[in-house]
């Protein structure tokens, strides 16, 4: 998994988001040559049909094919396929900024394991999300999470983290759906790993959203109870 060459591997999870993935991309590769890292970026390609695959190859990055679809999923192609000491991931839709890079870089290399952005405590751009969602959705299971698990993680659900590589084989994830942010939170909680959240800036995504809320939530609430209730 890890090359000595590169010291940050961003890979980001994409299923038909040719609007917005060569915008990322490049963020990422000039955040890491402003700063002098030497980096990759793996595109988690999930079935997409339109010309991500193209633009992320004619941009450089390398493009891991996964057929099951699913954010969790994509990620389990993903990550396991990169080649950095520490490992970024983020959407592809522009709602994160990859030139951010730095304040997810400075606390592994000082001994954090995982570090997690907050969007609440950061700067929420109007009409990033939903309301239902951010007054009434994030807090509940966030909530939930913290008080089933004990971990201090406020935004439980945040989808731009960062970890060494050596903290995602202890956390042995395995959900293929959106449930993969709250295991691994919780997975991080439960071997000891040093986490840090910090605040970020969230923006609205360009094109159809690919999120289900109904769904999302009752997949993320399913996780928490039956690995609370049948965890070893």
């Amino acid at each position: 998994m890890s090359n000595k060459q590169i010291e940050v591997s961003i890979v980001m999870p994409c299923l038909n988001e040719e609007e917005t993935l060569g915008i990322c991309i490049q963020k990422a590769q000039r955040t890491l040559k402003s700063l002098g890292i030497q980096g990759e970026v793996v595109i988690a390609d999930n079935g997409s049909t339109d010309d991500s695959v193209a633009i992320a190859e004619r941009l450089g990055a390398r493009v891991v094919r996964q057929p099951l679809r699913g954010y969790g999923a994509a990620y389990l192609a993903g990550i396991p396929a990169a080649q950095g000491r520490y490992i970024i991931i983020g959407d592809s839709d522009d709602t994160y900024d990859f030139t951010d890079l730095e304040r997810f870089i400075t606390p592994l290399r000082e001994g954090y394991d995982l570090v997690i952005g907050n969007r609440f405590k950061g700067e929420m751009m109007p009409g990033a999300m939903p309301w239902v969602r951010r007054y009434i959705g994030n807090p509940i299971l966030s909530g939930l999470l913290r008080l089933l698990f004990q971990t201090p993680i406020s935004d439980s659900h945040c989808g731009m983290r960062s970890f060494t590589a050596e903290a995602y084989t202890h956390m042995a994830l395995k959900t293929t759906g959106m449930e993969f942010a709250s295991e691994m939170v919780v997975k991080a909680e439960q071997v000891g790993l040093k986490i840090q959240e910090i605040p970020i800036t969230y923006a609205p995504r360009e094109g159809e959203s690919k999120l289900n809320e109904i769904r999302d939530a009752a997949r993320h609430l399913s996780f928490m109870l039956m690995y609370k209730i049948f965890r070893k």
